[in-house]
């Protein structure tokens, strides 16, 4: 079967089922499941489709992928990002770190720091953590979302709105071509609001999946942070708007070599 017929079938069976498994795919459609596995790569390349654990589904303008579909999706991008964002964080800092996959990355990639204390309104984030001895952990409690781990309302943000720190690390769901960084949920977005608004420095951790993403809430805009990492170059009319922001952009590609806006 030729390809462009191979993608248009795919894309039939996402709106009508929702969901892509690749291995059902490659006998449905009579071809390798590698086949189909490069075809989804091209379909969310294209921004049709979101990659997922073991195949692909629509992407969301109004309701976010599950957890555990996202801690699948662009892992390598995810974990070579968070290890960039962690070489910035000094020992001995006060940190910030919201819900999401992507900061349970840099977490993971914060084990070896010594002396930090981290707030957190992620359980994800703190259970990661506890691994590390020389981690002092504040979990912001508020309401439970069972679905991820995320504590959120009114609650969390007056913890959060205690603090002052050394660096809020950030994640979101899309990014969108004006700079606005967006998010599923209202009363999560309140939470990452209160705590950019008390750090002294504010890091985004988002890859490149986000830049094709939609979402209906609004957490800021990238002109209120100070360093963004991702995997792969910005459009080149928010790269100039970063630049006269002052937004340090860090690419930190899977496997390649991290590159930073202010050595161009």
């Amino acid at each position: 079967m030729a390809e462009n017929f191979r993608l248009n079938d795919l894309m039939q069976i996402a709106r009508a089922e929702g969901r892509i498994v690749a291995e059902d795919a490659a006998v449905r459609l009579g071809v390798t499941v590698q086949t189909i596995r490069r075809d989804l790569v091209k379909l969310s390349e294209t921004g049709k489709l979101t990659r997922v654990h073991g195949g692909a589904v629509l992407p969301s303008g109004t309701a976010n992928i599950g957890y555990a579909d996202r801690r699948g999706l662009m892992a390598t991008e995810k974990a070579a990002l968070a290890a960039a964002c962690a070489s910035a964080v000094p020992d001995d800092a006060a940190l910030f770190m919201n819900i999401g996959t992507t900061t349970e990355a840099v977490a993971h990639a914060l084990l070896s720091h010594q002396r930090l204390m981290v707030v957190t309104n992620n359980i994800n984030v703190a259970n990661t953590l506890v691994a590390n001895p020389g981690c002092e952990i504040v979990v912001a409690g508020g309401h439970l979302r069972r679905s991820d781990g995320g504590l959120v309302g009114t609650l969390a943000n007056r913890i959060v709105e205690q603090f002052k720190f050394d660096i809020a690390i950030i994640g979101c769901s899309a990014l969108d071509q004006d700079g606005d960084l967006l998010d599923f949920d209202m009363l999560e977005i309140g939470v990452t609001q209160a705590a950019i608004a008390r750090a002294r420095r504010t890091f985004l951790v988002a890859d490149h999946s986000k830049f094709s993403r939609n979402a209906p809430a609004r957490i800021a805009s990238l002109r209120d942070i100070d360093m963004v990492f991702t995997d792969r170059p910005l459009s080149p009319a928010l790269e100039r708007a970063c630049g006269d922001w002052k937004t340090e952009i860090v690419i930190a590609p899977a496997g390649g070599d991290t590159a930073s806006s202010q050595e161009n």
